[in-house]
């Protein structure tokens, strides 16, 4: 991952994981989840994170999409076979692609991580 990629993948991840109004960590663990697509391990740990805000939230639903998640991530990224800007959430679905926050869509296009 690229450097100015990889810095605001960690800003991302550090807001999911920082105490605080729930919503606001699932908007942070989604953007970092667009932001790590292209690479395997980014990709599969921030399916980890959500994971682990679905159990802190006690929906077993998230946590069992999460679960098929965390299996299919690494495989994807490496394959390149991943929908564009999803959110990674399990209320949407796995191959659906979504449009990409303008900002993301600038740090990937400038880290040469996003498909035509």
């Amino acid at each position: 991952m690229p450097p100015a990629l990889l810095e605001a993948f960690d800003a991302e991840m550090a807001a999911a994981l920082t105490p605080g109004p729930t919503a606001q960590r699932w908007r942070a663990v989604e953007r970092a989840h667009i932001l790590s697509q292209p690479y395997p391990w980014p990709h599969t740990r921030t399916h980890g994170v959500m994971f682990r805000l679905a159990l802190r939230d006690r929906d077993v639903w998230e946590m069992l999409g999460q679960v098929v998640r965390l299996v299919v991530a690494a495989p994807g990224s490496a394959a390149g076979n991943y929908p564009d800007g999803n959110t990674g959430r399990t209320r949407v679905g796995l191959t659906t692609p979504m449009p990409i926050p303008d900002d993301l869509a600038a740090l990937l296009r400038d880290a040469g991580a996003l498909r035509p």
